[in-house]
C-alpha cells in the first residue's frame, strides 16, 4: 500500500453552492473528496469504498443523515463522521451523536472552524489505528513470521513463503492481537482504499493461515472469524 496516498472523504450535502465550496477548501487542504447528495447514494458508495471521514448533512432527500450515520454504525464500519445541520437544539445535536456522530457543526458555521475539525477527527482516528508495530520477526507456538523475508517456519510446512498481502493480513492482525479488526480496516490497510474484494477473498486468506499455522485447522487456536464483523488474531 502506497504511504502517499490521500485522506479520503466522502462529503454528503444536497445544497449545492455549499458543496462546491466545502469541495474546494477541502481539496485546497490536500484532500481527496467523494461527493454524494441524498442518503441512498451516500450508503452505496459507503458499502463500496473506504473514506478516512464522513461529512454529513441531516437534511438529505431519501434517506435523511441521521438514519445514515446510525445505518453505518450498525453495519460496524467506525469510520469518524462529521454532521452538518441547520439544527442546533440540544436534543438535536445529542441524538446525532447517539446515532453514531463524532462531532456535529451546525449552520452557519465558520470554515476555518470546520477545518480544524475535520483534521482532529482524521488525526485522532489515524492514532487510534496505529497500534506498536511487531518488528521484523514474530513467534508464537512453533511458528516463526519474518516479515521483511516474507516468510514463515511451520511446525508442519518447514519454511513457506508468504505472499506479500499474506505479509501484511498476518502483520495487522498480530498487531491487533486479541481484537477483533473490522472487514473495512482490513481492506483498506491491506487492499488500499477503493478496492473492495469480497469477503470470501480474506476468508480464503484465513483459511491459508489455518493451514500454515494450526495444530487443527478445523479448530483453529490462532486464527478467528467473527461473523458479520471482521478477523482476530489471538494467543
Amino acid at each position: 500500500m502506497s504511504e502517499t496516498k490521500k485522506t479520503s472523504i466522502l462529503l454528503v450535502e444536497d445544497e449545492e453552492n455549499l458543496h462546491e465550496a466545502l469541495k474546494l477548501n477541502l481539496e485546497l487542504e490536500g484532500y481527496d473528496v467523494t461527493s454524494a447528495f441524498d442518503g441512498a447514494t451516500a450508503q452505496k458508495t459507503i458499502e463500496k469504498e473506504y473514506f478516512d471521514l464522513i461529512i454529513l448533512d441531516v437534511m438529505l432527500p431519501e434517506i435523511d443523515g441521521i438514519s445514515v450515520a446510525e445505518n453505518i454504525r450498525i453495519s460496524n464500519n467506525e469510520v469518524p463522521i462529521l454532521i452538518l445541520s441547520a439544527k442546533n437544539s440540544s436534543a438535536d445535536r445529542v441524538l446525532g451523536l447517539k446515532k453514531g456522530a463524532d462531532d456535529y457543526l451546525t449552520k452557519p458555521f465558520n470554515l476555518e472552524e470546520l477545518l480544524l475539525r475535520v483534521h482532529k477527527l482524521i488525526d485522532k482516528n489515524k492514532k487510534l489505528q496505529d497500534k506498536s508495530t511487531v518488528g521484523n520477526s514474530y513467534t508464537f507456538g512453533n511458528n516463526i513470521i519474518d516479515f521483511k523475508a516474507q516468510e514463515a517456519t511451520t511446525r508442519s510446512s518447514g519454511k513457506i513463503q508468504l505472499s506479500k498481502k499474506e505479509t501484511m493480513l498476518l502483520k495487522l492482525l498480530i498487531e491487533n492481537k486479541n481484537e477483533v479488526v473490522p472487514r473495512e480496516k482490513i481492506l483498506q490497510s491491506v487492499w488500499g482504499y477503493n478496492v473492495y474484494p469480497t469477503t470470501r477473498t480474506i476468508d480464503n486468506f484465513i483459511l491459508n493461515f489455518r493451514k500454515y499455522f494450526e495444530e487443527d485447522s478445523r479448530n483453529p487456536k490462532y486464527f478467528h472469524s467473527v461473523r458479520g464483523v471482521g478477523y482476530k488474531y489471538s494467543e
